[in-house]
């Protein structure tokens, strides 16, 4: 049995189970919230809000040394001005050495389901980019999907507009941002590429540090919640990539970007489920090789598949869930100009246990089946375990 039919078995065997059973949705993706928005929620009552989230993770790939890390710990400040005015900022502490601000906005509420922002924010791509608490999803690394593609933590500066139509049960969010950096200047007459074939975008993320922008981008995310504990989102993100003043105008120093994504999650009684597909067009990449000497793809693509069962009864405060996510991921999903590398076309099954001891912290271990394209590729499958607070 291969790994996708082993998922889908999974899938429609914990999807029978939950139809069984009486108990009431203890997890209700409609009604989510992220660090951010609990404290824009106004739940609190205080002028000032603080909180915190963290992970500490072990992981140990076969036949290597295993590592010990706190991955982050993300301290969360919010300052109510008045009932229209609010701050949110988010200091990020990777690998107890790096410090950055992950957000850092203002928002202020024009009407009851209308607000504009403005600042340091989340680009509203997928599920996990929003909601990576450590104890809002499964696994103890966020999917692959999620750190490759798309990829998390994505944020950028910018404005924009976020609000709901309740009466049609749409939320939506539209920013312009400040876009992903392509190429800078070595000093030496060259230019060097930031963005590369494995990976993708993820080295172009700028992180508001010192952002270089010559052309805006366009974000926009929409969620249905019309049906009860169902949550889908629709995401789109386009402009052109930033290139330094010294190299802006060379013909392949920019690229650019389209890239969509489709959501959802699903929570019926002790049963959760969640999936997401996300495809990216990059244009001018066989000028942006050429020019930089880099292997990015013309094409990104990924999708996961996943499926949680809570083991403990409903009534009990504590949850244990079983989980499997299947998912499949390329960065060479097309190329110009160069040859595929199959290396970049990669999957995973990770199946594993989230114990949710108390609300807001969990412990969490799994293992982790690791592959690519390539005939005889050597990837490491790995065990991970790991602990996650959030308050």
């Amino acid at each position: 049995m291969n790994k996708l039919t082993l998922l889908f078995s999974i899938l429609l065997v914990s999807l029978a189970s939950a139809q069984t059973l009486q108990d009431s949705i203890t997890f209700d993706p409609q009604k989510q919230l992220n660090a951010a928005q609990r404290i824009l929620s106004g739940n609190y009552g205080k002028a000032v809000t603080v909180g915190a989230y963290g992970e500490l993770t072990y992981n140990q790939p076969e036949a290597l040394n295993g590592e010990l890390d706190i991955q982050r710990l993300v301290l969360l400040f919010g300052y109510k001005f008045n009932d229209k005015t609010q701050f949110v900022t988010e200091l990020e502490v990777e690998h107890t050495v790096e410090l950055f601000v992950e957000q850092a906005f203002v928002n202020y509420n024009v009407a009851p389901n209308v607000s504009l922002r403005g600042g340091l924010m989340l680009v509203p791509f997928g599920i996990i980019n929003e909601f990576h608490e450590p104890t809002t999803f499964n696994g103890v690394e966020r999917p692959s999907v999620d750190n490759v593609i798309i990829p998390t933590t994505w944020r950028e500066l910018g404005v924009g507009v976020t609000g709901r139509f309740n009466e049609i049960s749409l939320g939506y969010q539209a920013y312009i941002f400040n876009g992903f950096k392509s190429t800078s200047f070595n000093g030496e007459g060259g230019v060097n590429g930031v963005l590369k074939g494995s990976n993708g975008l993820r080295s172009g993320r700028q992180k508001a540090i010192q952002s270089t922008v010559d052309s805006p981008t366009l974000s926009m995310k929409f969620d249905y919640y019309g049906i009860p504990g169902l949550r889908l989102g629709l995401s789109g993100y386009f402009g052109d990539t930033q290139a330094e003043d010294d190299v802006e105008d060379i013909d392949g120093a920019n690229i650019g970007i389209s890239m969509f994504g489709l959501d959802a999650r699903y929570a019926y009684q002790r049963f959760t489920a969640r999936g997401q597909f996300v495809h990216g067009s990059l244009s001018g990449t066989e000028d942006y090789n050429n020019l930089t000497g880099q292997d990015l793809g013309s094409e990104l693509q990924g999708w996961y598949l996943e499926a949680a069962y809570n083991l403990l009864p409903q009534e009990k405060q504590q949850r244990l869930f079983a989980f499997a996510r299947y998912e499949q991921y390329d960065t060479h999903a097309g190329t110009e100009g160069i040859q595929r590398n199959d290396a970049y076309n990669r999957n995973d099954l990770t199946t594993g246990l989230s114990y949710h001891i108390a609300p807001g912290v969990v412990l969490k271990g799994d293992y982790q089946f690791r592959d690519n394209a390539v005939s005889g590729g050597d990837v490491a499958n790995r065990l991970n375990f790991g602990i996650g607070v959030w308050f």
